[in-house]
């Protein structure tokens, strides 16, 4: 026999949804504009505030643009976080034991995240110390390139040959950070090999007519052109002249190719491996012996 539908039942359900629109549905409505009102009045607030930090963090000596990117972010999340709150609270969800299981949640999450904690407070490190700015170019470990952006997870780079290279905080914060661009001048290393019969005098005033020609190149403090090694087979000279970061490639390799050049129009003879061997008289005789053999 096939069962059929009580008509008294299946009527009854129907009202029971209709009453409930009828009693809630107004009241459903006012709490979900409510919270769509929430939302919206945060995040105004939330960008008015992002833009007043901006201009307060701008005209602030004390804080970089790197500083004032990572406290913004900061600032702008934990802002979230309590409109999410206030969202829980109107909903009607008591948050006395959210709070209150937060010590135990913290741990857990503490054990769970310990490496985007640790990222976080290295993050939190590098802001307070400043050991760079967006735009420095930076040496961290075994890579280098230019400071792009950061934020509380990571540091990306922008290498010389245009790779895009991403750092977790730990990792810049736990290696030795070199900062070419700390400075408003930097040194050029360049090194310069001559033979031992070339005139070492004429070689150094080649060098000084040579920077001479160079613009970028600072006058104060004065390059330095000194003999810095004696090898086996060469004269090495240091030389050491001042330049602005920007400068500092420009000025290595055309200096590379224009004293190669001068050297060859002015006769400074460079360098080549070089032995002298000496044979005893015997031996001598011996191999003009086995020549003529």
């Amino acid at each position: 026999m096939e069962a059929t539908a009580d008509p008294a039942k299946t009527n009854s359900f129907f009202q029971s949804i209709q009453n409930w629109f009828d009693e809630r549905l107004l009241t459903v409505l006012i709490e979900v504009a409510a919270i769509v009102l929430i939302l919206i009045i945060g995040k105004i607030l939330i960008v008015i505030l992002k833009r007043i930090l901006r201009h307060a963090f701008s005209k602030s000596k004390k804080i970089n643009e790197l500083m004032a990117k990572f406290l913004i972010k900061v600032i702008s999340t934990v802002s979230w976080i309590l409109v999410l709150l206030i969202i829980i609270d109107r909903l009607g969800v008591n948050l006395a034991p959210i709070i209150a299981g937060l010590g135990i949640t913290g741990f857990i999450l503490g054990f769970a995240f310990q490496e985007t904690l640790g990222n976080l407070l290295s993050g939190v490190m590098i802001v307070l110390n400043s050991p760079f700015r967006i735009g420095d170019y930076v040496e961290v470990g075994s890579l280098s390139g230019t400071v792009r952006e950061m934020d509380m997870m990571c540091v990306t780079l922008a290498t010389p040959d245009n790779k895009r290279v991403i750092l977790a905080n730990k990792l810049v914060w736990g290696n030795a950070i070199v900062n070419y661009s700390f400075t408003e001048n930097r040194r050029v290393e360049m090194g310069v090999s001559i033979a031992y019969d070339a005139d070492v005098g004429k070689a150094k005033q080649i060098i000084r007519d040579i920077l001479a020609t160079y613009p970028e190149i600072l006058t104060d403090p004065a390059p330095v052109i000194e003999v810095n090694k004696l090898n086996n087979s060469s004269v090495d000279l240091v030389v050491r002249p001042w330049t602005k970061p920007a400068d500092y490639w420009s000025v290595y390799f055309r200096f590379q190719q224009e004293i190669l050049e001068k050297f060859r129009e002015e006769g400074i003879s460079k360098p080549f491996p070089q032995i002298d061997v000496h044979f005893p008289d015997g031996s001598r005789t011996f191999l003009a012996d086995s020549e003529s053999k």
